[in-house]
């Protein structure tokens, strides 16, 4: 009707990422498998998909930090606000302070989401806002923030949007050096890499990185690093020459194939194999040299992904549980991978939302598992033969306090051997052994550990 008054209808971007923070914050979502859909129904594309997508995982990477600030600005904590208006308002106040956004466009935008989303608190929303706005980040961080001095590991954890028990484990993994662990927040807060596997008899790296525009790894010789775009669309992906990998867990799963073995190395066995990224490259690498590997993996839904991953590889998928091996599985095998259900701290950067969803209870019951996992790999491996335990999280717990529990508690005798020489030589910040930690900082991959074990 003409004169009547219509409610501003908020810009698609903003809308798309509201509607995967809202999702993530309501259903328990992941933004990673949310938002692309998200994008599709709105049918955003180019440079509005890229501005939705930065600000869906910027919001909610520095959650933590934005949350105090807007509850400063607004006087009351952030829990009390109202679910629909505080994503929205996380949303402006990551425009307003983590974007070249001008202030009275971020202002403006997300006053009208809130008046689609939460109508009555369009004024509260618009006076928060106005609050911010006129602050940089750096000074609301010194206001919310506890002084260096008195307390680094709280500073750090507002001033890097971080929980204070992950930065806590950084820095413990990082030998207390907080200047690192600084820089390893700061890279944590960047945005991923994509990082591509040039599936070894399938593709060659330097042709692989000409034909998507990328370029060749630093470290694996299978790595491609893409600028940006839709990986899983790509022909090398469609066709099975390549898959998507983080550099790292490429290079953790080639250095159990490439470690020196004496005798038999025809039977390989990944225990925890889904998705089935890593089983894919030893898939690869097995058919280059008459080997077979087994796959097991206890959830049917990845147990299929794996199958899809290896289809045309000497692959075996078995859907059962790792700890619980058939009798014909003992000593039978020559390499086994234990690449360990985690915390996934070694690849928040990917996850956005996990920093704030993991908890330090989380802890006992996965690093049950590890052991019990690893344990079975013991069994499963013949004397003469490795395992390499691999987990994406640098917390000491998970990394070598479950492999020394482990071991102790197997009743088999395993050593310990010295991974760094199965590392790309002149790799940096390998440490003094025998594991091996990488780094975002240091490596540019996930903080992906190695532990390579022999039976006696």
């Amino acid at each position: 009707m003409r004169g009547a008054v219509r409610a501003a209808r908020p810009d698609l971007p903003r809308r798309a990422a509201y509607e995967a923070v809202a999702a993530v914050h309501r259903d328990g979502a992941y933004a990673n498998l949310v938002l692309p859909a998200i994008l599709r129904d709105l049918r955003l594309h180019g440079r509005d998909a890229a501005f939705a997508t930065e600000l869906t995982y910027g919001a909610l990477r520095h959650e933590g930090t934005l949350d105090l600030i807007i509850g400063a600005a607004a006087g009351r904590e952030v829990a009390r606000i109202d679910p629909p208006a505080r994503d929205a308002l996380r949303l402006g106040a990551y425009q307003l302070l983590h974007t070249r956004v001008p202030a009275h466009a971020a202002v403006s935008a997300t006053v009208d989401l809130v008046r689609s989303v939460a109508p009555g608190a369009t004024g509260f929303a618009n006076a928060v806002l106005r609050e911010i706005a006129p602050q940089t980040l750096d000074a609301w961080i010194a206001k919310v923030a506890p002084p260096y001095e008195e307390d680094p590991v709280a500073h750090l954890a507002v001033a890097d949007s971080h929980p204070q028990w992950i930065v806590r484990a950084f820095s413990e993994a990082l030998g207390g050096d907080l200047d690192e662990t600084t820089r390893l927040l700061i890279e944590d807060n960047q945005r991923p890499p994509v990082h591509l596997c040039a599936r070894p008899g399938r593709a060659d790296a330097v042709e692989l990185a000409d034909e998507v525009g990328g370029a060749p790894g630093a470290f694996s010789p299978y790595a491609v690093y893409l600028p940006g775009g839709a990986p899983g669309d790509l022909p090398a992906v469609v066709e099975g020459r390549a898959h998507v990998q983080d550099e790292g867990s490429q290079l953790v799963a080639a250095a159990l194939a490439q470690a020196p073995l004496d005798g038999a190395d025809a039977r390989w066995l990944d225990l925890c194999a889904g998705p089935g990224g890593k089983t894919g490259l030893l898939g690869a690498l097995a058919a280059q040299r008459g080997a077979e590997v087994t796959a097991v993996e206890v959830a049917e839904h990845r147990a299929r992904l794996v199958e899809q991953a290896t289809r045309g590889m000497p692959v075996t998928v078995l859907h059962q549980d790792g700890r619980a091996l058939d009798p014909w599985m003992e000593g039978a095998f020559d390499r086994v991978l234990v690449d360990a259900p985690c915390t996934g701290l070694g690849s928040l950067r990917r996850r956005p939302e996990s920093r704030w969803r993991r908890q330090p209870s989380d802890l006992p019951p996965l690093t049950r598992l590890q052991r019990e996992l690893l344990r079975s790999a013991f069994t499963a491996v013949r004397p003469g033969g490795l395992v390499a335990y691999v987990t994406c999280s640098p917390h000491l717990v998970e990394t070598h306090v479950t492999v020394t529990e482990a071991a102790r508690r197997s009743g088999l005798p395993v050593d310990l051997v010295d991974a760094r020489p199965l590392l790309p030589a002149g790799m940096p910040g390998l440490g003094a052994g025998p594991t091996v930690q990488l780094w975002p900082h240091r490596h540019g991959t996930d903080a992906m550990f190695l532990a390579l074990l022999r039976r006696g």
